[in-house]
């Protein structure tokens, strides 16, 4: 791509650290995230928690009424707290470099 950003989405397993499902998108719209988390919903179940960051996609009503009314527990990090999305993290490190 030559000028712009390409948006790498992906839920990951804490226990196994195996990627569940991940999507592409030039844009920040949901749409993207939804489809990853339904995907992964149908092929693994519904996790107790999903911890995710603060990005805009997570929290839109859209994604949170996804999570919620799968009886899911949302976990967001604090601002710039990486710690917490730490697997995730490690996973864009290798993909970068």
């Amino acid at each position: 791509m030559r000028r712009g950003f390409v948006y790498l989405y992906a839920i990951l397993d804490w226990a196994s650290h195996q990627v569940l499902a991940w999507r592409l998108s030039n844009t920040l719209m949901t749409d993207f995230c939804l489809d990853a988390m339904q995907e992964a919903i149908a092929q693994y179940g519904c996790p107790e928690i999903f911890n995710t960051d603060q990005g805009c996609q997570f929290t839109s009503q859209e994604f949170t009424g996804l999570v919620k009314g799968q009886r899911i527990q949302i976990s967001m990090d604090g601002k710039g707290c990486w710690r917490d999305t730490v697997l995730v993290e490690r996973l864009w490190k290798s993909l970068k470099y």
